[in-house]
């Protein structure tokens, strides 16, 4: 069984991960298309983020059902655990962000 705090930085490395290889892999595709890859690449980041959520918390609708279902049963701890996941999963994907942010604003002042 995979304890809770493997599976909180499993999911942060996830969405980090598709936001990095998932801009990446567009500002590739912007170069062979003429276009900025900086420019490109800004609005990619911003634009995946919110499937890098999805894609490391494993569902769009399951993640909330279960937090809906435990709550109304009244356990807390596993909704808890949950909201969690996803807030570790939204920093991941916000440091990825943050990261193709810094490397195409840096890469444009020299």
């Amino acid at each position: 069984m995979v304890s809770f705090m493997t599976k909180c930085v499993m999911d942060f490395f996830i969405a980090f991960g598709v936001v990095l290889g998932g801009t990446m892999l567009g500002g590739i595709a912007a170069v062979l298309t003429m276009e900025p890859p900086t420019t490109r690449m800004l609005l990619i980041s911003e634009q995946i983020k919110i499937w890098a959520l999805v894609a490391a918390v494993g569902g769009t609708i399951d993640p909330l059902r279960f937090i809906e279902s435990n709550l109304a049963e009244g356990f807390i701890s596993p909704a808890i655990k949950q909201i969690l996941l996803i807030v570790f999963a939204f920093i991941g994907a916000q440091s990825g962000t943050a990261l193709i942010q810094w490397i195409c604003r840096e890469g444009g002042v020299h």
